[in-house]
């Protein structure tokens, strides 16, 4: 594992997941980083959401740490904003940083109130565990229903990106999702910063659905210190933080809750990229789609319905859809296939759509979902108890 240069990473249980297992997360820079980050667009924002944002206009976008729990969302909460704050001032005195240099984050369960004594008190074992090589550590601690670490690494020009993230279920991104905490020691303005994580993201984050819920506590952050000495070329960085996010959404829709399939849909012929990408959308959240995938069933006219239901215009007579490679609906119309070798192809971990309307428009897009079995509603049935 290649890690970026001056960054330290520690992990600890704190005592706010009801199993002991370790909660509490903390990624420092040894020197204030230039940082850049999204948040969720949902209108019930959590207190650290809250907070994040307001510390990274009150330092400019200088970040010297992320402080992240899970096993408790802290939002909706009457103590909340109260709770992240004081997290914020203990953890900053801990490392000798400005309180507004701290980006706070949470991942729970809403509407339980934060116990902040509680992250408080582990804070000075917490400090003392940072280390640069606990990476992997920090990535574990920050999941909840997630079957495993999601990771993922890139170099650009001599300068490295390491990115982590959690997510499995309450996905669909809207400006961001899940926590998603990558950084890189390349020297990267904030603005540049800025304009690369929009563009990476809507290439990657926006482009994954579990179950089409926009969570409260969305956050992905980028901090780039410069401790290479390497400033890449924009779109040599744009390109590398594009294949990290990208790495780390797809990890996301593999492991969605009870999931068995990775499915990847790809949408051509639209009038826009946007539309295609509206499309494409509307196939991933189908439970009909995604149901279908799970059983293994080659049912292409739900794949069609769910196009339909986009609020794209476009001539059902026009299209083509390959269910796993194979031709399964050709100008609107059913395709002769076999349906025994495509239910095979069905049973494999990955499956792929392609849905292409013919013409001369160019509008496309990718985006990934998993499917849905019985085991995401036993998850979620029982969540909070």
């Amino acid at each position: 594992m290649n890690l970026p240069k001056g960054y330290k990473y520690s992990a600890i249980y704190a005592g706010i997941r009801k199993i002991e297992k370790d909660d509490l997360a903390l990624i420092v820079s040894d020197t204030p980083a230039h940082a850049a980050a999204v948040f969720t667009s949902n209108r019930v924002k959590a207190a650290p959401v809250i907070l994040a944002q307001k510390n990274l206009r009150d330092s400019r976008g200088l970040v010297r740490a992320i402080l992240a729990n899970a096993g408790n969302a802290n939002c909706a909460t009457r103590t909340g904003e109260r709770a992240a704050a004081e997290c914020v001032r203990a953890a900053a005195k801990m490392i000798g940083a400005r309180p507004a240099e701290i980006l706070p984050a949470s991942t729970g369960v809403i509407g339980v109130e934060l116990e902040a004594d509680r992250i408080v008190k582990a804070l000075p074992a917490l400090a003392a565990g940072l280390d640069p090589t606990r990476f992997e550590d920090a990535a574990r601690a920050i999941l909840t229903t997630d079957t495993t670490e999601k990771m993922a690494f890139a170099a650009v020009k001599g300068a490295l990106i390491a990115g982590m993230t959690k997510g499995s279920g309450m996905i669909q991104p809207r400006m961001a999702t899940t926590l998603g905490f990558v950084v890189t020691d390349a020297q990267v303005a904030r603005a540049a910063l800025q304009t690369a994580l929009k563009r990476a993201i809507a290439q990657s984050y926006n482009r994954i659905s579990v179950d089409g819920d926009t969570s409260t506590n969305d956050v992905v952050a980028v901090l780039a210190n410069g401790a290479s000495g390497v400033r890449p070329a924009a779109r040599a960085f744009e390109a590398a933080l594009t294949e990290v996010l990208a790495s780390l959404a797809r990890q996301i829709a593999r492991d969605g809750e009870g999931a068995r399939k990775l499915i990847t849909i790809e949408v051509e012929g639209a009038p826009t990229d946007a539309a295609a990408e509206k499309i494409a959308r509307a196939i991933a959240n189908s439970p009909l789609v995604k149901t279908a995938v799970a059983g293994s069933d080659p049912n292409w006219g739900r794949i069609l319905s769910a196009a339909g239901n986009a609020g794209v215009h476009f001539d059902p007579r026009r299209v083509d859809i390959d269910f796993q490679g194979m031709r399964v609906c050709r100008a609107g119309l059913a395709a002769e296939f076999s349906e025994d070798q495509l239910k095979r192809k069905l049973d494999e971990r990955e499956c792929g759509i392609r849905f292409a309307i013919r013409g001369s428009s160019r509008g496309r897009a990718r985006f990934w979902t998993c499917d849905f079995t019985e085991d995401y509603i036993r998850i979620n049935a029982s969540y909070r108890t």
